[in-house]
């Protein structure tokens, strides 16, 4: 059985972001034992999986990422939405529009310290949709 759930995220900051209370916070029931995909219905932000406990290591994503794709490259032609736009698109690219975790006795199979994070790579981004795929 599929089942899709659409999730909406209220407007972060820029910057990474452990999502996974507020996903599941809009998940109606997860199976006893299935797969979860996430997808994020956008291109200038994305989703992964790391660090749960220590908040360094959201604020140490940002910077490496920040210096790995810098604003205001000489070589960018997509500039009319702002310095922080093409960034935004590599960033995203670069870590993955979905994630996907095995459902284990109806909870995420996630490890001791993992958590779902946001990378929120605009200035102000707004709300950001999602859509959740529950296979059962």
């Amino acid at each position: 059985m599929i089942e899709h759930q659409p999730i909406i995220l209220r407007p972060y900051p820029r910057g990474f972001h452990l999502i996974t209370r507020e996903v599941m916070n809009q998940i109606d029931k997860l199976p006893d034992n299935g797969i979860f995909h996430l997808f994020i219905r956008h291109t200038s932000a994305s989703l992964t999986i790391n660090e749960n406990a220590d908040p360094t290591v959201r604020h140490d994503f940002e910077a490496h990422f920040n210096e790995f794709v810098p604003e205001n490259a000489y070589y960018y032609q997509h500039t009319l939405e702002g310095s922080d736009d093409m960034p935004a698109h590599l960033k995203a690219s670069t870590l993955g529009a979905s994630i996907s975790c095995p459902v284990i006795e109806g909870k995420l199979g996630l490890g001791t310290w993992q958590g779902i994070y946001l990378g929120e790579h605009r200035n102000n981004g707004g709300a950001r949709s999602l859509i959740a795929t529950i296979y059962s």
